[in-house]
């Protein structure tokens, strides 16, 4: 029983194990939050400045075609690891066509996931835009003299980024309610929202690092494996009367090769 569970432990590819954890984590944070800072902004768009935003509502549903496609990149990627990982490698990649299909599977999940990678370190970066935005209007929510309604919280000044029909009143935010609806309605929760995404979003990038390294060790393993088998025949008609101790200095070879290959 103990064999067994260790012998299913070492064909765990951990380290791509970690990195799935991690992406499936960060896109679910992502998508999660993304979408209730993108509602918190078309409401507070709506309700505040009176501006409708169509275009909002398929960029939620954006969100969630992300999040699936990430979950299932994981997975598949996750399934290479354990085919190129510990005596599964052996069994399945002994034929020179399966060693050639493994490779170009790596090849091409490598190049996805550093395309990926790309398209994530925009997203990234334009979170990182949009977060210091609400914190900024967060600061001005928090003028004492806009909290005390002395003060309105005036968006004329950025009027170029308001369509042209946009009332000048409209740009303003006065009274109690319309202060209460942008401050601690929206802004508060959005600017949280938001903040988490873009933590999610960096997890995701690590992630998409994490497989890249992953998916090299594998096509490297892949790739070596051909030899390794050789030096193992060349070891076992060394000495053929005894395949199970074999000879000085190479009788470590096959468990530093299983040690080193849980990607």
């Amino acid at each position: 029983m103990a064999s067994m569970c260790n012998d299913c432990m070492a064909r765990v590819p951990y380290a791509t194990l970690i990195a799935t954890i991690m992406c499936c984590l960060g896109v679910g944070i992502f998508c999660g939050t993304m979408y209730r800072g993108v509602t918190l902004s078309s409401l507070m768009m709506d309700q505040v400045f009176h501006l409708r935003l169509g275009w909002l509502e398929p960029v939620q549903l954006t969100f969630a075609t992300i999040g699936a496609s990430m979950a299932a990149l994981g997975f598949m990627i996750l399934c290479v690891g354990c085919l190129a990982t510990g005596a599964t490698r052996h069994k399945v990649y002994r034929a020179w066509r399966s060693r050639v299909g493994g490779r170009i599977s790596c090849a091409v999940f490598m190049t996805i996931t550093y395309i990926l990678q790309l398209g994530w370190l925009l997203i990234f970066a334009f979170l990182v835009i949009i977060a210091w935005v609400f914190t900024i209007f967060w600061g001005l929510c928090s003028n004492p003299r806009v909290q005390s309604l002395d003060q309105c919280i005036d968006f004329t000044q950025f009027s170029f980024i308001f369509p042209n029909n946009t009332r000048v009143d409209d740009m303003k935010i006065c009274g109690p309610q319309e202060v209460k609806l942008f401050c601690k309605d929206f802004v508060e929760k959005a600017e949280i929202m938001f903040i988490l995404a873009t933590a999610a979003a960096m997890l995701v990038v690590l992630s998409l690092i994490h497989y890249l390294m992953c998916l090299s060790a594998n096509y490297a393993h892949i790739r070596d494996h051909e030899k390794f088998q050789e030096l193992q025949e060349l070891q076992y008609l060394q000495d053929p009367g005894d395949p199970d101790s074999p000879q000085p200095g190479m009788g470590t070879l096959s468990s530093h090769h299983r040690a080193k290959d849980r990607f």
